[in-house]
């Protein structure tokens, strides 16, 4: 009932009577001035006068399922909102949804994370009401070994609705790295359930620095805010990225992985490197001149040999 509330006086300029309010929902005033009472407690600036009624000054900086599915415009991507003002993780939420069986599409989001994480089980830091911290739960029908590519079908659709929503340039470190001027904004996490042959559900992490400030950033991390010098409005950096995620899974779906992967080219700051890759005990150096069909890194080495890394850390070397 709330979001029917917030619909109708999003759609009224200026003042809206109660009367006009109660009955076109078939609801009670003493219904409807509860309900404006708990959007005040959210954080909606809603000013109400006598004689003339209630009217929305502002919505709060949260990422709200009612302001994330307002015209959101997707199919099936976020169409299912589970929000936490704080969480330990979202993957581990999501992970669980994916179990009992929730759809396709189904995003968790979450203002602060406890115990947010990267890859190799990396802390991610995740202050309130700063960030895009959500996991994406998707159930493609393909072979395990195709994974590694949502994770840059994510990266590329990061960096699209970035650019059109901020106008700022983010390229791709691989093989999950957010970048902006060679500052991290945001990383990627995929895990997946899956059988030999086919996979069960995958879960995609996306942690992104919206409008942190300087000062709560780590050493070689940036935020949008801070590179946009203001505030960036993180639900519509939202939709858009779940927008651009469902128009390219799509697109995977009907072209098969490389039609990501040449769009991933465009937005990648790895290739053409020199890299040192650290993977487990050993790392490679070499020149990072491609990434193949299954998202591995192809780095030649200095003997001439081609190799293919499938994980690791990379350094970039001047």
């Amino acid at each position: 009932m709330r979001e029917k509330i917030l619909d109708f006086l999003k759609k009224k300029e200026g003042y809206v009577s109660g009367d006009q309010i109660a009955g076109r929902l078939k609801i009670s005033r003493q219904a409807l001035w509860k309900h404006i009472q708990e959007l005040k407690e959210e954080g909606y600036d809603i000013v109400a006068v006598p004689h003339l009624g209630y009217r929305l000054e502002s919505v709060p900086d949260r990422l709200f399922p009612a302001e994330i599915s307002r015209d959101l415009n997707t199919e099936f991507i976020g169409r299912k909102v589970y929000y936490f003002e704080g969480a330990a993780s979202t993957m581990d939420i999501a992970a669980e949804l994916s179990l009992k069986g929730a759809p396709e599409g189904t995003i968790v989001i979450a203002e602060s994370q406890t115990k947010g994480r990267g890859r190799l089980g990396r802390i991610w830091f995740s202050p309130k009401y700063k960030g895009i911290y959500l996991s994406l739960i998707l159930r493609p029908r393909i072979l395990p070994a195709q994974a590694s590519a949502l994770t840059l079908l994510a990266a590329v659709s990061i960096c699209e609705a970035i650019r059109e929503i901020t106008g700022i340039t983010a390229q791709i470190k691989w093989p999950n790295d957010i970048l902006v001027h060679n500052k991290k904004v945001g990383g990627i996490l995929t895990e997946l359930s899956a059988e030999t042959d086919k996979i069960n559900f995958v879960v995609i992490g996306i942690g992104l620095n919206i409008n942190n400030d300087k000062k709560s950033l780590i050493a070689g991390a940036l935020s949008l805010k801070e590179q946009k010098k203001e505030s960036i409005n993180r639900v519509l950096l939202l939709q858009e990225i779940l927008r651009k995620i469902e128009k390219n899974l799509t697109l995977f779906k009907k072209k098969g992985p490389s039609s990501i992967i040449d769009k991933w080219r465009e937005h990648a700051i790895t290739l053409s490197r020199r890299v040192k890759v650290y993977c487990q005990s050993q790392h490679i150096e070499g020149q990072a001149i491609d990434i193949d069909a299954d998202g591995g890194l192809l780095v030649r080495k200095d003997s001439g040999i081609v190799e293919k890394v499938m994980a690791g850390d990379v350094v970039h070397c001047r």
